[in-house]
This record gives C-alpha cells, sequence and structure tokens, in this order.
C-alpha cells in the first residue's frame, strides 16, 4: 500500500523547496535566464504551450515529476488505457480513449474490444446526419428538418452546446441549432418560440432515459410537437435518442432504430465525442467530426507515451497541484482570445470539479489537504474589462490559461493582431507587473503610485495552436481531460464518479412532491426549508 500523499519524499522535498523559491520573482527568473522562454514551452500534439511564466524552476519540475512517479501515475495511465476498472466506486473502467481510437486498435472491456462497437456506431450516426444534412430525413408532414434541438443536462448538454459554438464556423448555416437543459420552463420557451413544429428534431440524450430534468423537458417537447401535428406517429420523424434503453425510448414513441448508444464506461462529462456529439455531427458533418476525434487520439497518445518532462497534460497537471497545495491557489481562470471558444471555460468547469472536487480518497480516507481549484474564465477581450482587475492587482494568487490562435477563421482588418496583442500583453503584465519606481519615474504623485503599481509575479500558461480547427478543439479538450486525472491521481481521488450530485437530487423528489400536494401540511426538513416550501405554497 502507497504512503499517503502528505508523508512522500517527493511531497516533503516540494514543501522544503517552495519556502526557498516562494519569495522568487518573474523578473529575476527571466533576467537569470535569458532563455527561459524557450526552456520551458513545449509542442505537441497541434499545441505549443509556454510554461515559463509559472513560479518555478528546473528544481521545482524535477520535483513534480518525481511526485508523479511516487504517486504512481504511470502505471495509473496504463491501467486507464488497458481497461482496467480505475473508477473503484462505480466498479467500471473509464475508457473515453476508446470513443477516438482508430479502428486498428483494440481496447478491451470485459473481456472484449470495444473499439469495432464505437466505430459501429459512429456509422450508424454519420449515415443519419448524412440524410439529415441532405434533406432526406423529413419530418411528419414531408417537410424538410431544419432545427435541431439537443435535450440534455450536464455532460449531456455542455459538450455538445460547447462544440457546437466552438465549431459554428464549420457547421451547416441552412440549420438551426438549440440546445435545452435547464428545468426552467423559459429555457424551453425560448428555444421553441420562433420554430415550426413540422421543420423541427429533438435529440433527447439521456443514458437511462429517467434524468429527471431531461425527461421533463422531453415530455414538454412531445406535447409541443403534438399540438400541432396531432399524430403519435409524428414523434418517430421528430424525436431521436442517445441512450442505453431501449426499453423506455419505444415507450417515448422513438424508434429504436434511431437510438444511438453509448456505454457506462462513458462518464457524461467525457461523452462528448460519442454518440452525445450527435448534434455536433449534424451541424459540422462527419468528416469534420473525425477530424476532431483524430485531435483526441492525438493528444491520447502524447499523454500516453511522452516522457513526463514533455508531456503536456502531466506538466499542466502537476502545475496545478503545485499551486493549490502548496501556494494555497483556490482557483484557476481559462481565459480563451476566441469568441468560438466562449463556452469552454463552462465545459472546463464541471470537466474538473465534478471530477476533482472530492474530499475521500480511492481507499476512503477524508484527505487533509486541498484538492480540486474552482474553475472559470471568459473570452478575451471582454474579460480584461471586468475581472482582470483582481487577477492583476487583487490579493489572491489566481493561475491563469491563456488560449490563442495564430491565425483567424475570419479575415476583418486587423482585428486578429490586435487580440493576439492583447493576449501576450496581459501574460506579460501578470508576470512582470510594474513597480512603484517605474510609476513613478512616469511622473505619478507618490500619493498615487501605490494604486497604479502592478505587483507581477502572476503565473499564467500560455496554449497557441496554428488555427481553430475541430481537430484542434479535440487536442484541446484532450488536454484539459489528462491534465485533470493528473491532478486526480495525485490527490488520490477517483475522478470519474460524481456521488456530490446525487443527495440534491434524491430531496428535490421529495420536496418536488410536497410542492405539488400543498393541502398536506406534514413538513419534515429542517425549520429553514419548511418555512421556505411554505412561502412558496402560498404564492406560487
Amino acid at each position: 500500500m502507497r504512503k499517503s500523499l502528505t508523508r512522500l519524499p517527493a511531497w516533503k522535498a516540494l514543501g522544503a523547496h517552495y519556502k526557498k523559491v516562494r519569495s522568487l520573482h518573474l523578473r529575476d527568473l527571466f533576467t537569470n535566464d535569458p532563455d527561459r522562454g524557450k526552456r520551458f514551452s513545449r509542442e505537441a500534439a497541434g499545441l505549443s504551450v509556454d510554461f515559463s511564466k509559472h513560479r518555478i524552476t528546473q528544481e521545482t519540475l524535477r520535483l513534480l515529476i518525481t511526485l508523479a512517479h511516487e504517486s504512481g501515475l504511470p502505471e495509473r495511465i496504463n491501467a486507464m488505457f488497458s481497461g482496467e476498472k480505475i473508477n473503484v466506486t462505480e466498479n467500471r473502467p473509464v475508457l473515453h480513449i476508446a470513443l477516438r481510437a482508430p479502428k486498428s486498435r483494440k481496447i478491451f472491456a470485459g473481456g472484449r474490444n470495444i473499439v469495432p462497437e464505437v466505430h459501429t456506431v459512429m456509422k450508424k450516426m454519420a449515415d443519419f446526419c448524412s440524410r439529415l444534412r441532405r434533406g432526406q430525413w423529413k419530418g411528419h408532414t414531408g417537410k424538410r428538418v431544419r432545427n435541431i434541438i439537443n435535450i440534455g443536462i450536464g455532460g449531456s448538454d455542455l459538450g455538445p452546446v460547447m462544440a457546437y459554438e466552438a465549431l459554428r464556423h464549420y457547421s451547416d448555416r441552412s440549420l438551426n441549432f438549440r440546445f435545452i437543459s435547464n428545468v426552467d420552463g423559459a429555457d424551453f420557451a425560448e428555444a421553441t418560440l420562433d420554430l415550426n413544429q413540422e421543420e423541427t428534431l429533438f435529440i433527447v440524450s439521456s443514458k437511462t432515459f429517467t434524468t429527471p430534468e431531461t425527461m421533463m423537458n422531453a415530455q414538454t417537447a412531445r406535447q409541443w410537437i403534438l399540438a400541432k401535428l396531432k399524430d403519435e406517429r409524428a414523434i418517430a420523424r421528430h424525436f431521436v435518442a442517445v441512450s442505453t434503453n431501449g426499453n423506455e425510448v419505444a415507450k417515448f414513441g422513438i424508434d429504436p432504430n434511431n437510438m444511438f448508444e453509448f456505454w457506462d464506461w462513458i462518464g457524461g462529462r467525457y461523452s462528448m465525442d460519442s454518440a452525445i456529439g450527435l448534434s455536433t455531427m449534424i451541424a459540422i458533418g462527419p468528416d469534420y467530426f473525425y477530424q476532431m476525434t483524430a485531435g483526441f487520439h492525438a493528444m491520447d497518445e502524447h499523454f500516453r507515451t511522452a516522457p513526463f518532462e514533455k508531456n503536456l497534460p502531466v506538466i499542466m497537471g502537476l502545475l496545478s497541484v503545485w499551486y493549490s497545495n502548496f501556494f494555497g491557489a483556490r482557483t484557476m481562470a481559462v481565459l480563451p482570445y476566441s469568441r468560438y471558444l466562449r463556452r469552454f471555460p463552462a465545459y472546463l468547469q464541471q470537466l474538473a470539479m465534478e471530477s476533482n472536487g472530492k474530499s475521500a480518497t480511492l481507499d476512503g480516507t477524508i484527505v487533509n489537504y486541498q484538492t480540486s481549484p474552482i474553475l472559470w474564465g471568459e473570452p478575451g477581450t471582454n474579460g480584461q474589462h471586468s475581472f482582470y482587475q483582481l487577477i492583476h492587482q487583487g490579493t489572491q494568487l489566481i493561475p491563469c490559461d491563456f488560449i490563442g490562435f495564430c491565425r483567424n477563421l475570419n479575415t476583418l482588418r486587423n482585428h486578429h493582431d490586435m487580440l493576439m496583442a492583447n493576449l501576450f500583453a496581459q501574460s506579460e503584465a501578470l508576470a512582470f507587473g510594474k513597480s512603484v519606481d517605474e510609476v513613478i519615474a512616469e511622473g505619478t504623485p507618490a500619493w498615487l503610485a501605490p494604486h497604479r503599481v502592478f505587483g507581477g509575479n502572476r503565473p499564467s500558461t500560455t496554449i497557441l495552436a496554428d488555427r481553430l480547427t475541430p481537430e484542434t478543439l479535440g487536442n484541446l479538450v484532450a488536454l484539459y481531460e489528462h491534465s485533470v486525472f493528473t491532478q486526480g491521481v495525485i490527490w488520490r481521488i477517483n475522478s470519474f464518479d460524481q456521488w456530490g450530485v446525487e443527495l440534491g437530487k434524491v430531496l428535490a423528489k421529495r420536496i418536488s412532491d410536497e410542492l405539488s400536494t400543498p393541502s398536506n401540511p406534514r413538513l419534515q426538513h429542517d425549520s429553514s426549508t419548511n418555512e421556505l416550501i411554505r412561502r412558496y405554497r402560498k404564492r406560487r
């Protein structure tokens, strides 16, 4: 049995090392090493990643990599790729990497090679998407489908909506895409307000076909279709399902032949390149979708084979541990300088915080160290005019990831040069800041100088790619997937369950019944919840 994390030699060495380097400033690190920008940059799978603006030395990196080895990261990577049941609390393998494996690969789960199953579903998806995009799939009244609405929640929504926004440049503009996830009726009402039922197809994405929020929205969609088309047979032409529950799908009225399967070895937040991505494939077409999965696979292979000192996800994950556990950083900002990636931080919130928001180790021991940072962010340059003030001059240390592209997809004057100039300027300003002497030398009065000082020494990673393509999106998502896994391995937690969402669901069902039967006065919650329910009953 492995030693507890805080008793590992590398952990103790990192603690001693932190005391030596915590006061080092990035200004001095760059002054003392003119080649630092090159020395701490890496390239792989279409991405160039600059780690040089982090508060680390070569010794820091060496100790972090030693920690990864002492924590068993090589063995855990091998276990995942080999199909071992590393999701121990649910007794399942974790094989999202099989979703993007080429046909020639063999990946086993339950004693069988699952890669052929994946490609069978992908072919079924591609055939359906091609028919719909060519106008051969028609609605009940014979009209062409022009509106596609994905109904899901969590990973069944965040992945598809993020991918659609990210790859909108490549999408079929004759088709209209909407996404419904919130049980708030406004979500459904606004998504369907200007649509014609005869031209609308719903994709109901639910593994069990029993997810409460998804099925409530699906039933509302069913009523919306029938309110105009008046024929139960219309359901089969206006709904398809992404599920594993053929019986419930058939009961709903969906033809089981139009059910696209996925498996229990895929977690929802790791499923955007499975059948959950059906709306993505409809939007961009099968060829671009396959390019996206190729991007995922390229990063998978890099993560699986590259030595840790060159391994992008490993280094990113270890840096998160460095700041979370030694500097005490509680949050991390992801700042894409691309309007198309505006939903990327929201997608990563679920990926990171649902995966690593845990307080018990794999063997059930309660941790005595910080696990997942809070992840947040918005696209640049918008964020510069809202929360960057806190990152630059606030009291909290907030590591940042900047994401940018060397070539734009839309050539408009010098917009892209200005956008990227801002990205580079922000990372430079965070790192080096402006001293009080520099401020005064510019003519600032002494009384005002403290307000205009930038302390700098704020760490950041800069990720650059050539262009935002489907392949690049796959590279990026897999980069963060494996970084999150690396962090989870170090922290000894299971990154692939999500028991924390269950209690609220159970209580919500109980309270929902109580709200619908207000004549029943017996409430057995705490006094606050009882009073809130009574107040709601009175005013609803």
